[in-house]
């Protein structure tokens, strides 16, 4: 059972919580708009429903307010981002635009991120770049929930990786995937709605295929992409390997198992070896490599002919990553966003905790 509630009115909510806990007005509008892009998305694993969590983090002084953002080494091309602890939320776009503005400067930037937090959904950073016309690139450790193949240690996150690639007069291509079968964020969904969790996702702590949407928060791990060794599980835990050593071990940032988790269950490691979580971003520019009218034109046919292949049933169209997060967009800005009842009950105790009016639903 949901209930509708308008952006509008969820944004100016989530604005005055970030306030209270003591950002400054840029940075909780920052952290506002990364937030419930997440929601108007159609992801609601990682949108509002995660403010309480946020929250929780700051509680826990794991999370700088009012961070100091400073780049700690750089090239023409690339740089080391220190987050200061801050909201990944407010650090991941603006490491972001600092891989922008290297990729004006020399056709391409780079930037590892090190001492942050959960940047909330992949597809927000990589798609700033689409405001440039560049190709965008957004990638991010996260809390050790994945057991590697054959393994039943929880040694990986579900580390997204996200490509943003802009077009002439179609709609950009947007990929934005975790690279295990499912986030977390799916499950703590399940749980709300007391449903079961399909095969593939999660294996009990014993290593066992489970339906458990609580297997993970009870000793399990969720699977790599493709989860089973049989159904080549290899290649998602190869895959989150690359975020992790990318977005940890190349930044300064911690990884595998180390990784400071954003989930409630699991413990901070006592012999962290790095700062922080640990996200990497990539800018280019089109015409660093051939015209960029030439680029976006072909861009145009690239879509266009996917949009027309033959489909094996009639009804289910083939789609450009990005076109069902379009539509949950353009629905929810006209509808509003629907919240499940215990994410209700969440901004309600927020509400009270900080005083601040929880909005009336559509």
């Amino acid at each position: 059972m949901t209930t509708n509630y308008s952006y509008k009115e969820l944004y100016n909510f989530a604005k005055k919580i970030f306030l209270a806990i003591g950002c400054s007005d840029q940075d909780a509008i920052q952290a506002t708009n990364t937030l419930l892009s997440a929601d108007l998305r159609g992801v609601d694993s990682h949108g509002i429903a995660r403010l309480i969590g946020y929250v929780r983090l700051w509680e826990s002084k794991r999370v700088n307010p009012k961070p100091n953002i400073t780049v700690v080494h750089e090239t023409p091309s690339t740089a080391v981002v220190d987050g200061d602890k801050g909201l990944g939320l407010v650090v991941g776009p603006a490491a972001m635009k600092i891989a922008m503005e290297k990729a004006k400067n020399v056709g391409t930037g780079w930037v590892a991120v090190k001492n942050s937090n959960h940047y909330g959904i992949a597809g927000y950073h990589s798609m700033m770049a689409l405001e440039e016309d560049m190709i965008g690139f957004s990638f991010t450790n996260a809390s050790p929930l994945v057991a590697p193949t054959f393994g039943k240690e929880r040694m990986l996150g579900t580390n997204p990786i996200s490509v943003a690639i802009p077009a002439k007069n179609e709609p950009p291509f947007v990929a934005d995937m975790a690279t295990t079968t499912a986030a977390n964020g799916k499950l703590e969904i399940l749980q709300r709605k007391n449903e079961q969790a399909p095969l593939g996702w999660v294996q009990d702590k014993e290593g066992n295929p489970s339906t458990d949407p609580g297997a993970v928060k009870d000793g399990g791990a969720l699977l790599p992409l493709g989860g089973s060794p049989k159904n080549a599980g290899h290649k998602g835990y190869i895959l989150g390997s690359v975020v992790d050593i990318l977005s940890g071990v190349l930044s300064g940032a911690n990884y595998g198992p180390w990784v400071p988790p954003f989930v409630s269950f699991l413990p901070v490691s006592d012999n962290p070896v790095g700062e922080g979580l640990g996200h990497f971003f990539g800018a280019m520019r089109v015409d660093a490599f051939r015209p960029k009218e030439d680029f976006l034109k072909h861009m145009d046919q690239w879509i266009g002919r996917f949009r027309v292949t033959e489909s094996i049933n009639n009804e289910k169209k083939v789609k450009i990553p990005g076109d069902p997060e379009r539509m949950f967009e353009k629905e929810r800005k006209e509808n509003g966003i629907p919240l499940l009842k215990p994410v209700v009950d969440s901004l309600k105790n927020l509400s009270e905790k900080f005083d601040v009016d929880l909005p009336n639903p559509n």
